[in-house]
Protein backbone atom coordinates (compact mmCIF):
# COMPACT_ATOMS: atom_id res chain seq x y z
CA UNK A 1 0.00 0.00 0.00
CA UNK A 2 1.79 3.59 -0.65
CA UNK A 3 1.17 6.56 1.21
CA UNK A 4 -2.08 8.75 0.65
CA UNK A 5 -2.21 12.18 -0.80
CA UNK A 6 -3.19 14.62 2.20
CA UNK A 7 -2.48 18.01 -0.01
CA UNK A 8 -1.88 19.06 -3.82
CA UNK A 9 -1.07 22.22 -4.80
CA UNK A 10 -1.22 23.07 -8.41
CA UNK A 11 1.94 25.44 -9.21
CA UNK A 12 3.56 26.80 -12.58
CA UNK A 13 4.39 25.13 -15.37
CA UNK A 14 2.35 22.44 -14.80
CA UNK A 15 3.63 21.17 -11.61
CA UNK A 16 2.10 19.54 -8.03
CA UNK A 17 3.30 19.70 -4.92
CA UNK A 18 1.82 16.72 -3.10
CA UNK A 19 1.86 15.94 0.50
CA UNK A 20 1.66 11.98 2.15
CA UNK A 21 0.58 10.77 5.09
CA UNK A 22 3.61 9.54 5.86
CA UNK A 23 5.18 13.05 6.12
CA UNK A 24 7.20 12.70 2.52
CA UNK A 25 6.22 15.22 0.58
CA UNK A 26 7.05 15.82 -3.20
CA UNK A 27 6.99 17.36 -6.94
CA UNK A 28 5.27 16.07 -9.88
CA UNK A 29 5.58 17.22 -13.22
CA UNK A 30 2.30 16.59 -15.21
CA UNK A 31 3.75 18.10 -18.74
CA UNK A 32 4.80 14.58 -20.00
CA UNK A 33 1.28 13.18 -19.60
CA UNK A 34 -1.04 16.04 -21.23
CA UNK A 35 -1.12 14.49 -24.06
CA UNK A 36 -3.06 11.70 -23.14
CA UNK A 37 -6.58 10.87 -22.80
CA UNK A 38 -8.84 12.65 -19.88
CA UNK A 39 -5.01 14.91 -19.44
CA UNK A 40 -5.89 16.73 -22.27
CA UNK A 41 -8.47 18.37 -20.59
CA UNK A 42 -6.09 19.58 -18.10
CA UNK A 43 -3.89 21.55 -20.72
CA UNK A 44 -5.65 25.06 -19.72
CA UNK A 45 -4.42 26.11 -16.88
CA UNK A 46 -7.51 27.73 -14.98
CA UNK A 47 -8.43 23.90 -15.72
CA UNK A 48 -5.39 22.15 -14.10
CA UNK A 49 -5.47 24.47 -10.59
CA UNK A 50 -8.59 22.48 -10.33
CA UNK A 51 -6.78 19.70 -8.69
CA UNK A 52 -7.85 18.63 -5.18
CA UNK A 53 -7.56 15.42 -3.25
CA UNK A 54 -9.78 12.72 -3.60
CA UNK A 55 -10.20 10.08 -1.18
CA UNK A 56 -6.35 8.82 -1.15
CA UNK A 57 -4.79 10.59 -4.57
CA UNK A 58 -6.02 13.44 -6.75
CA UNK A 59 -8.71 14.45 -9.43
CA UNK A 60 -9.15 17.53 -11.15
CA UNK A 61 -12.68 18.94 -11.60
CA UNK A 62 -12.64 17.47 -15.55
CA UNK A 63 -12.72 13.84 -13.99
CA UNK A 64 -9.02 12.98 -14.49
CA UNK A 65 -7.42 11.20 -12.04
CA UNK A 66 -4.33 9.79 -10.92
CA UNK A 67 -3.66 6.00 -9.13
CA UNK A 68 -2.13 6.62 -5.82
CA UNK A 69 1.06 4.53 -6.57
CA UNK A 70 1.87 6.38 -9.90
CA UNK A 71 1.41 9.89 -7.97
CA UNK A 72 3.61 8.28 -5.23
CA UNK A 73 6.11 6.68 -7.65
CA UNK A 74 6.48 9.03 -10.00
CA UNK A 75 6.89 12.30 -7.31
CA UNK A 76 10.54 13.67 -7.05
CA UNK A 77 10.83 13.79 -3.09
CA UNK A 78 11.74 16.48 -1.12
CA UNK A 79 13.15 16.36 2.01
CA UNK A 80 11.56 15.80 5.26
CA UNK A 81 10.72 19.27 7.17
Amino acid sequence: MYPAVIRVLAEEDYVLSIDFDNGEKGVLDMKPFLDFGLFRRITNVQEFEKVHVSFDTIEWASGADLDPEFVYLKCSKKAHG
